[in-house]
């Protein structure tokens, strides 16, 4: 259909940094069997002519376009058959199902014959790409007994695996935010820091008129920022989108956030609400935030006003905790890889103890058990309890609730809120009764003993194990209220920095990949360490949640 198009035609073009359609004009349309799934190019009206593209015709708008791909029997010319070859391009990809959580002598639906009957799990393999379930037709002998995919059962604990876009870095971005650190990573020298990014950035843009500002409101406060962005017309913008979108993300997980709302250009308001919708970028940030808010019924939303005086203030809740250690107290410390535990009495450390755990295990009351017979071990060393402390990674309540904890990935979500939510105040009670509880993110720990050690705050902590925690305590040395979930959080801008499996491969460099032990583990061979071929990075094996 692209001969129906002439040079100064006006239509409506996608803009492939934001996927939006902007007014247009046809500059040539070519005929070259190079061009032939993007022959026609476009010039976007009122932006620089550096900005011109070749786009594929289902990306233009047009009256002249009308009936283009029309099946037969519809409005336009119908397509003719294609050949065999190209049939298999075009044939969708297979769905991915999670069936992680199926479990043997699970009750379902499976398909025989065009129809679905009673059956139960009795078998579940990984290594059966295609057929992972085998089944028993109930009331059947085991004769009928059958391997199948899950496109042919029905059942709640099977959910399609939705697909996220993950755009790849524009141009534009990579030669404004990828800076090569003075001193370079001899066993990584593609690291790409965010924060070297970011200051050039900044110095490029310190001359722009234009601002984005952005707000996440959450329960007790609400994140702020102002970003200097590139005009609509200039060939950065979309440095100034992919940035913009690094940095939401960045807050997002150090304070938490019930929605984010955006003013700014109608462009970057327009590509980062994409970005942060369904099926965008940052899927799984807002998938995961009503979790981490303790709301998981309602959905995350994005919306765009037309001010920044429209925003809500910036606002934090400090919360003050005892730096007293006097008396007989117990204290835990939930990592992804172990259970630490310790009895103090009158400031002086009298046992302590790490004990592992498996944190993928999907059943709540073994969490409960592994933690309360590790504590009960350290009690017996200490005459009577006064007082418990505990720290865990993820998001906990001020009332001491896990809200959301990915030290239990695996646990059911439905089962999560009923079990899991109360149960660091459910086991505080059953091992002493109503003693005072405090428990706080592993990083926002660092940093507290930081101050106490130092007296002095306005301190960063880090927390570095198999994850990696971070806190913030201000300058009286108080916590903000803030989640400091630092793990999920981009370091490494470089679009080929390694993803990570807490994720579930969302992103590329995040923190936990660097600061934690797994920034050691993923460059041991490198280091020359002689380790196993399943330890050599990027082994799937060192690419888990469990980290042996």
């Amino acid at each position: 259909m692209a001969e129906n198009l002439t040079p100064g035609q006006v239509l409506q073009a996608v803009y492939k940094a934001d996927g939006e359609f902007y007014k247009a004009t046809v500059v040539t349309v070519s005929t070259s069997a190079k061009r032939q799934k993007a022959p026609v190019k476009v010039h976007y009206v009122g932006y620089e002519d550096s900005d011109d593209a070749w786009l594929s015709i289902d990306q233009l708008k047009s009256k002249a376009l009308k009936g283009a791909g029309a099946p037969a029997g519809k409005k336009g010319k119908a397509k003719e058959e294609p050949k065999p070859k190209a049939k298999a391009k075009a044939k969708a990809k297979a769905k991915v199902y999670d069936f992680s959580a199926v479990e043997k002598g699970m009750k379902l639906k499976a398909e025989a014959d065009g129809k679905f009957y009673a059956a139960q799990v009795v078998a579940i393999s990984t290594k059966r790409k295609d057929t992972p379930i085998k089944v028993n037709f109930l009331g059947y002998t085991s004769a009928s007994d059958e391997w199948m995919g899950c496109d042919r059962l029905r059942s709640k604990s099977i959910v399609l695996k939705e697909q996220t876009t993950t755009p790849t870095m524009p141009a534009a971005a990579k030669k404004l935010l990828l800076v090569k650190p003075a001193i370079e990573a001899p066993l990584d020298p593609g690291f790409r820091p965010v924060i070297l990014g970011k200051k050039k950035y900044l110095e490029e843009a310190k001359d722009c008129e234009d601002k984005l500002d952005w707000a996440l409101p959450r329960a007790d406060g609400c994140a702020r920022y102002t970003l200097p962005v590139f005009g609509e017309k200039s060939r950065n913008v979309p440095a100034s989108i992919y940035l913009a979108g690094v940095l939401i993300q960045e807050m997002m997980w150090q304070r938490s956030a019930a929605s984010l709302m955006l003013a700014g250009p109608k462009r970057i308001c327009n590509a980062l609400k994409k970005a942060f919708s369904k099926g965008g970028a940052y899927e799984f940030e807002i998938k995961s935030m009503p979790n981490v808010c303790g709301t998981p019924d309602k959905p995350f939303e994005v919306t765009i006003v037309s001010s920044a005086d429209e925003l809500p203030a910036a606002k934090d809740t400090p919360q003050v905790c005892g730096k007293d250690a006097n008396g007989c107290r117990l204290a835990f410390d939930l990592g992804k890889s172990d259970i630490k535990t310790v009895a103090v009495k009158d400031n002086e450390v009298v046992y302590s103890k790490e004990t592992e755990w498996d944190v993928t295990n999907k059943d709540p009351q073994y969490h409960y058990d592994a933690i309360m017979a590790a504590l009960k071990l350290a009690k017996e060393a200490l005459p009577k309890v006064d007082a418990i402390g505990g720290s865990a990674t993820g998001t906990v309540s001020g009332a001491n609730e896990a809200t959301w904890c990915d030290i239990f990935p695996n646990v059911p979500p439905k089962v999560y809120k009923e079990k899991v939510v109360d149960i660091f105040v459910r086991m505080a009670k059953d091992l002493a009764g109503d003693v005072p509880l405090k428990v706080i993110n592993d990083g926002e720990v660092t940093a507290l003993a930081a101050v106490q050690k130092i007296k002095h705050g306005n301190v960063m902590g880090i927390s570095m194990g198999s994850s990696e925690g971070g806190g913030y305590a201000n300058a009286d040395g108080n916590l903000l209220g803030w989640i400091n979930e630092l793990c999920y959080i981009r370091l490494d801008l470089n679009p080929k920095a390694p993803t990570d499996p807490w994720s579930k491969g969302a992103h590329t460099g995040l923190s936990h990949m660097y600061l934690g032990q797994r920034g050691a583990t993923k460059l041991a061979a490198k280091g020359g360490v002689e380790v196993p071929k399943n330890y050599v990075y990027p082994h799937k094996d060192m690419c888990t949640i469990k980290h042996e």
